[in-house]
């Protein structure tokens, strides 16, 4: 199996779930949201596919097919991260280097979160617009795939405040700290938005 830190979403499923149950890292959390990512994203596509005699659909469907190569690269971009922060944690902790080393991989890793989550916010409109003119046929689908996207960008928040609270630990810039959370703070109205998506397209209000 490849290096920790360069396990290509390339790899077969089961390949590639078995790299996730290591303890390493990378691929990790992150990367398993940035997957759910994927996935909203292919099932809005069938979704586009299967709404035939419609331009916005085939449109539709190949911004899609761009939102999920850019969630896979993100996937992947998000393993290095892991593995650096991994990296910086595993320092001794008399290394004189480590806390700036931590700082910057804290950072680094939560950067990665925020282009994760700006990926999932990248699909929200498409959802809506497969909800107004998406086969009614495939409404199910469309919800399995606002579940995806929403547990994605669930993900994406989690790690993204994981991260900056490691760096305000270890003396992160204020300004930096600030927009970061700006940004889960963004992305944390993006998710719940895409709840009640998910809860229109099940017609399930508990």
């Amino acid at each position: 199996m490849q290096e920790s830190d360069d396990i290509s979403t390339s790899t077969p499923l089961d390949g590639w779930l078995a790299e996730l149950g290591r303890p390493h890292g990378a691929p990790g959390g992150g990367a398993a949201a940035g997957v759910m990512l994927g996935i909203a994203a292919s099932l809005l596509r069938m979704v586009a596919e299967y709404t035939p005699d419609d331009d916005r659909a085939a449109r539709c469907g190949e911004r899609l097919a761009d939102v999920r190569a850019e969630a896979l690269a993100a996937v992947e971009a998000d393993g290095v991260s892991s593995a650096g922060f991994g990296a910086a944690l595993a320092l001794p902790a008399d290394d004189p280097d480590r806390d700036a080393r931590v700082r910057d991989a804290a950072v680094d890793a939560a950067v990665s979160s925020v282009r994760l989550g700006d990926v999932g916010i990248r699909l929200i409109p498409e959802i809506r617009l497969l909800a107004d003119i998406g086969n009614p046929h495939l409404t199910a689908d469309l919800a399995v795939a606002s579940e995806a996207l929403r547990a994605g960008i669930s993900g994406a928040i989690i790690n993204l405040r994981s991260n900056v609270r490691v760096a305000q630990k270890h003396e992160g810039s204020p300004a930096e700290v600030s927009a970061l959370l700006e940004s889960a703070a963004r992305m944390t109205a993006a998710r719940d938005e895409v709840a009640g998506i998910a809860v229109d397209l099940s017609g399930d209000d508990g």
